[in-house]
């Protein structure tokens, strides 16, 4: 069973996390509007051997914020170096699934991979906006304009927001069950509206106005790419651009999955991530 334990991050705000097994830690960081529920299919396997830890991000879950000051990508970066400081984690594996992965690469950005043994970006673009240079970002065609809009429909109806932009994108099978209103979106519905909106939409805009493609050459660590071929927000073109930028990194795309690759095959998804943190250290780069 996991343990819910609290940490406190160096601004005074306390962040819900669970932890279950013993072992190499692992620290699994969700997607927007989600919690570390998302995660929970994995957990029974991964557990066995190691340490599997999950935060639920600011403004995520059922903790509301007791900080004033809107969160923002550097934010939840900086939270996870608490989290690691606070646990007393030297290095950790370290997975993240869509805002997950900007966290992590954010994290990279500001405190460099001396904490990261190993990582595991999940269908995520480095950048979501995009421009007449980058079609790279959300659906290949979320330029500023687009990008405002959904900040004005947060601004209105944030739950619908959320759930048009993951079934009016590249997934025709999304868009079809969506406009059924299947079970899946119900419940979805449900869950979202339990959110803060606010906290939610401060996030975003900092999600949409970070450009992380600088810190993939600087990642150094043994890496796993997990892209799904139907995604909801990305073609096989984004994910090959994320592979060619990481030095060594193992890239695989996993057939008819959506953003959630790693849940629709959670069985293949825990081999690949257990060959990851099996994979060889790497030994250091050469000094002249």
């Amino acid at each position: 069973m996991s343990q819910k334990i609290r940490i406190r991050a160096d601004d005074g705000e306390t962040l819900d996390v669970s932890v279950r097994g013993q072992g190499t830690p692992i620290v699994l960081l969700h997607g927007w509007s989600a919690s570390h529920a998302a995660w929970a299919p994995l957990v029974e396997p991964m557990s066995q051997h190691h340490r599997v830890i999950r935060p639920d991000a600011r403004g995520h879950g059922q903790h509301r914020l007791t900080i004033r000051q809107a969160p923002d990508l550097a934010r939840l970066a900086r939270d996870l170096l608490n989290l690691l400081d606070q646990l007393d984690i030297e290095q950790a594996v370290v997975a993240g699934h869509s805002m997950g992965a900007l966290t992590l690469w954010q994290f990279i950005g500001d405190f460099g991979t001396a904490r990261l043994s190993r990582l595991c970006f999940i269908d995520q673009s480095p950048k979501l906006v995009t421009d007449a240079h980058w079609r790279h970002g959300i659906y290949g065609d979320f330029d500023a304009e687009r990008s405002a809009r959904f900040i004005a429909e947060l601004q209105t109806d944030p739950v619908e927001a959320i759930l048009r932009l993951v079934a009016c994108g590249l997934n025709e099978k999304a868009l079809a069950s969506y406009q059924r209103n299947s079970s899946g979106w119900r419940v979805l519905r449900q869950e979202l509206a339990k959110l803060d909106p606010a906290p939610l939409t401060a996030i975003w805009r900092s999600l949409v106005a970070a450009d992380l493609r600088p810190v993939l050459p600087r990642i150094d660590r043994p890496t796993l790419l997990a892209y799904g071929s139907a995604s909801n927000f990305y073609t096989d073109a984004t994910a090959r651009y994320v592979a060619d930028r990481i030095r060594g990194a193992v890239l695989r795309i996993y057939d008819g999955a959506d953003h959630c690759p790693h849940l629709l095959y959670p069985e293949r998804f825990v081999a690949d991530f257990t060959a990851l943190i099996n994979s060889p250290t790497p030994a250091p780069a050469a000094t002249a």
